[in-house]
């Protein structure tokens, strides 16, 4: 089955989905199994930033250091960063319990992202066309 890379695309930006080398989205598969109200909450922040190029609330949307942001809809948090090609890619999902990001949450989202970069520059992060 093909995987849907692409959760949004804007004027300004593609949001993108992170797949790991095994082939798993915990961003795609925790947004999957919120309910349709908070999955609304999640596109109209994807919409926001895709179409306008940014989104000026941090309430919503921030830079979390070490070039990591999180879309921010109540409560829960998607981790992620910017890519060449007006690209944000969606690496990994929590709900928020606590006002700071955890450490771990953040670990890994720069893990995704240096998984990520270096599998784009071998030519081998995105699945080859079937003929």
């Amino acid at each position: 089955m093909p995987k849907e890379y692409v959760a949004y695309e804007g004027q300004e930006f593609t949001i993108e989905w992170y797949y790991s080398p095994k082939g798993e989205s915990q961003a795609l598969q925790y947004y999957l199994e919120l309910n349709a109200g908070d999955r609304i909450k999640v596109l109209k922040l994807f919409k926001l930033i895709g179409d306008i190029g940014r989104i000026r609330d941090e309430a919503k949307f921030r830079n979390e250091g070490d070039k990591i942001y999180a879309f921010k809809p109540q409560p829960h948090r998607l981790l992620s960063f910017f890519m060449e090609g007006k690209k944000i890619i969606v690496t990994n999902a929590y709900w928020k319990k606590q006002d700071k990001l955890p450490q771990s949450e953040k670990d890994k989202a720069i893990n995704c992202m240096n998984s990520y970069r270096q599998r784009i520059k071998e030519g081998t992060y995105y699945e080859k066309e079937q003929k």
